[in-house]
C-alpha cells in the first residue's frame, strides 16, 4: 500500500527551493501556495522549480505592470525592466492611439500599454506559434487581435502609415552569447526570442528597415537594448530614416532606444 503523500507546509517548500539554489525562496513559496489547487499540484511546481524551470512558466503567469500575463512553456518571459519601455510609450500614445506589438512573446507589452490608455487599438505578432497561441490569451483579453508571422508580414495592410506606437521587443543577445545566459532561459526559453545574430542586432535592422512605411509622422518606434549596443543602434535607427534617442532607467537596468517618424 503507498502512504499517503505529506502536504508541503511553507517551510518544507522554503526548504525545498533554498537546496535548489533559490535566492528569493521565501517569496517563491508563497506564489506556489497560493497558486497550486492542490498538495499534489504543489508538489509537482516545486519539484518543476527546483530542477530549474523559471517560475512564471512553473506558475504559468508572471506580473507585469499589475497585470497578470500568461507564460507558457518555452515562451520567453517578459522581464521587469521591460516595464520601463511600456512607460515611455504610454508617455508618447495619443488618446485612441494604433499599438503593434512585434516580437510579442507573451503579448505582455501590448497588454501593458493599451491597459493604460483610453482607446487604444492594439495588433501583436510573433513568428513563434508557441508564442502566438500565449498571447492570443493576453491580448484578446486587453481587446486585441494576433498574427502569426515573420515581423511586419502578417499585419493587416491597412495598417500602413498608420502606427501611433510600434513596440518591438527585439531578440538581442549576440549569437555567441546566448550561451553564456542563464539556464533558465538558456534551456528553458525559445532560441529565436534570446538570438539576434552576430552583434545581436540583426533582428532590430529588419525592423528599422520597414519602420518608417508603417508609422503615422509623429510615431514612434521603441525597443531595448544594451547600455554598449545603444550607439550602433542609434546609428541603425537614424539610418533608416527615424530620429533617434535614447532613455535609460539605472534602477531596472535598461535601455530603451526610440526612433521617430518626424
Amino acid at each position: 500500500m503507498s502512504a499517503t503523500p505529506v502536504p508541503l507546509s511553507f517551510s518544507t517548500t522554503v526548504t525545498r527551493l533554498r537546496a535548489a539554489g533559490c535566492v528569493f525562496a521565501e517569496d517563491e513559496a508563497e506564489l506556489l501556495l497560493s497558486t497550486a489547487r492542490t498538495d499534489d499540484e504543489l508538489d509537482a511546481m516545486v519539484a518543476r522549480r527546483a530542477a530549474g524551470h523559471p517560475l512564471e512558466h512553473v506558475l504559468g503567469w508572471a506580473e507585469f505592470r499589475g497585470l497578470r500575463i500568461t507564460v507558457d512553456e518555452g515562451v520567453f518571459v517578459p522581464r521587469r525592466r521591460t516595464e520601463f519601455l511600456v512607460a515611455q510609450a504610454e508617455s508618447l500614445a495619443p488618446p485612441g492611439a494604433v499599438v503593434v506589438d512585434l516580437c510579442c512573446g507573451t503579448g505582455a507589452l501590448g497588454a501593458a500599454l493599451v491597459s493604460a490608455l483610453d482607446g487604444a487599438d492594439l495588433y501583436a505578432a510573433d513568428i513563434d506559434p508557441a508564442a502566438v497561441r500565449c498571447a492570443r490569451r493576453n491580448v484578446t483579453a486587453a481587446g486585441g487581435r494576433v498574427f502569426e508571422g515573420d515581423l511586419y508580414q502578417p499585419l493587416p495592410d491597412e495598417l500602413r502609415g498608420r502606427v501611433d506606437v510600434l513596440l518591438a521587443n527585439v531578440p538581442y543577445v549576440p549569437t555567441e552569447e546566448v550561451e553564456l545566459l542563464p539556464a533558465e532561459a538558456r534551456v528553458h526559453e525559445a532560441r529565436v526570442a534570446l538570438d539576434g545574430g552576430a552583434d545581436g542586432l540583426d533582428v532590430l535592422r529588419r525592423v528599422t528597415a520597414e519602420a518608417a512605411a508603417w508609422l503615422r509622422p509623429g510615431g514612434s518606434l521603441l525597443f531595448e537594448t544594451s547600455e554598449r549596443q545603444a550607439s550602433t543602434a542609434t546609428a541603425v535607427v537614424a539610418a533608416d530614416g527615424l530620429t533617434p534617442r535614447v532613455v535609460t532607467c539605472e534602477d531596472l537596468y535598461a535601455t530603451v532606444v526610440i526612433g521617430t517618424r518626424e
